[in-house]
């Protein structure tokens, strides 16, 4: 597997990215990662090398790279709930000030980067995100239906709220499967709002899963970090792995 941090050329800047590509010629199909608020990190990479390891090329960019380049907070922080909680204020504004159309630009921005690396197949992409990042994922999925075949989000916050510019509005432009991967008992997801946006992509027809994992919080993916829940990682690798081999399967060599 070759593994590299890159820098991608933005319409508003510079994002700087881990690339992890497998071995061989390829082609790979491509996934996109998007990251938690916390940026790139060791943990993040770890993460995108296992998808690489199953025969996918994966571009993980700093979607927050507006507020600075990685490693945003100090990652040593991050298993401290108290340190945590103050690590988020911080990037909060960072997340607030990433709307619809800024990750519209961006993601065009990744596709065509992801699309240029030699041995990357040419077809659709999936993307992933975690935390905001997931929310941010079925905000690219929505503005490049035709290029994102499908998505898979884990502990995403405020998919469905009652602001004009919400993602669950905008869910009918979705072609490809979808996967919902929701923290039990999180604020920033309630079972009213999962019901919202289960309402929309059923209204929508879109082909979606939704699913609530109990006793796993917000967050409950990372390992680095204090809300970490070993079930809840597991059982998210199960589904992730079980919707690329749907919707996007590796070629067999």
């Amino acid at each position: 597997m070759h593994k590299t941090m890159v820098d991608v050329p933005t319409q508003d800047g510079v994002a700087d990215a881990y690339l992890a590509m497998p071995d061989g010629g390829g082609p790979h199909p491509g996934v996109l990662m998007f990251m938690d608020a916390f940026g790139l990190r060791p943990r993040l990479e770890e993460m995108a090398d296992r998808i690489a390891g199953r025969g996918y090329a994966v571009l993980a960019p700093n979607i927050l790279y507006r507020g600075g380049r990685s490693p945003l907070v100090d990652t040593a922080e991050l298993a401290d709930p108290e340190k945590r909680g103050k690590a988020f204020e911080k990037i909060f504004p960072m997340v607030q000030a990433l709307d619809a159309p800024a990750v519209a630009r961006d993601t065009t921005s990744y596709l065509d980067f992801l699309h240029e690396q030699a041995g990357v197949d040419a077809g659709r992409v999936a993307i992933v995100g975690y935390c905001m990042g997931g929310t941010n994922a079925l905000r690219a999925i929505e503005a490049h239906p035709d290029r994102i075949g499908a998505i898979g989000t884990f502990h995403a916050g405020r998919l469905a709220t009652d602001q004009p510019d919400s993602p669950h509005l905008a869910v009918a432009a979705i072609t490809g499967e979808a996967y919902f991967g929701h923290a039990d008992n999180d604020s920033s997801m309630t079972p009213e709002q999962i019901a919202t946006l289960e309402a929309a992509l059923d209204a929508a027809g879109v082909t979606y899963t939704s699913e609530r994992y109990e006793g796993a919080p917000h967050g409950f993916t990372m390992s680095d970090t204090a809300m970490y829940n070993q079930a809840g990682e597991q059982r998210h690798w199960v589904n992730l792995f079980a919707l690329l081999d749907r919707a996007l399967p590796v070629p067999a060599r």
